[in-house]
């Protein structure tokens, strides 16, 4: 009527595209969304490493594929880098990992089998021979993870047990050791037997490797109830060797 859309809801008339609020229908918020594919060679495996918005402002991301459903970015993580807010795609995991989704990853790492691990309070300390080499990859902050070999059949099932809290290398002195907090209000189980299989597992929003896939799918929000603008998506893709 004279230009205007008018609705009824609940017994009341509105008229719409009439006040400078955004993201607002009925006096009710909401979220818009923009969901996309990034799909070029999509018979490659590929990793999805970061998100660049051409806009006015940064949108709130998550990222899936074939392979992976846990990236994400948080609007505020996007920095404004040349009139283009760019941002890396974290992983948010989950603790205890899923087996589908993160062991197959890159951030997960095996040491090896412990000469012993000892219990003492909430912390592990977990031993292994002079000649395993632990390596460089673990750092304080991860999540360890522990097995107990079933011989009949040869079955080794990880179990989470807690997080990294220092590291002793000195072969010298005879000290190739890991020690950890048991995490009991995350889920974690404390090593029952003093020789077990150790794995680590990366932190997954501190030092994401992007998301892995043929393609990924991309779905932006935006909460704001301001002018929002957005015109390009675009991302840095690399091709994935195994």
């Amino acid at each position: 009527m004279n230009q205007y859309l008018y609705t009824f809801k609940g017994g009341t008339l509105y008229r719409h595209n009439t006040n400078t609020v955004r993201n607002q229908y009925y006096n009710i918020n909401y979220n818009s969304t923009i969901t996309t594919l990034l799909n070029q060679d999509p018979i490659v495996n590929k990793i999805f490493k970061t998100i660049a918005l051409e806009g006015n402002k940064p949108w709130g991301a998550t990222v899936t594929s074939d392979l992976q459903t846990t990236g994400f970015i948080e609007a505020s993580y996007f920095v404004e880098k040349e009139s283009d807010w760019f941002a890396f795609v974290r992983n948010s995991g989950t603790t205890p990992a899923d087996a589908a989704q993160e062991y197959p990853l890159r951030s997960v790492n095996g040491i090896g089998n412990t000469t012993n691990a000892v219990q003492a309070g909430p912390n592990v300390i977990l031993s292994f021979a002079l000649t395993t080499d632990i390596g460089s990859i673990i750092s304080i902050g991860d999540s360890i993870y522990f097995g107990v070999p079933v011989v009949s059949p040869a079955t080794l099932t990880p179990i989470y047990s807690g997080t990294v809290t220092a590291i002793t290398v000195n072969l010298a002195a005879g000290q190739n050791i890991i020690q950890y907090a048991v995490d009991t209000a995350g889920g974690g189980v404390a090593p029952g037997v003093p020789v077990v299989y150790a794995m680590f597992i990366k932190n997954q929003v501190a030092e994401s490797k992007g998301i892995l896939g043929h393609y990924a799918e991309l779905t932006l929000t935006n909460s704001l109830t301001t002018h929002v603008e957005l015109f390009v998506v675009k991302s840095e893709v690399m091709k994935s060797f195994p």
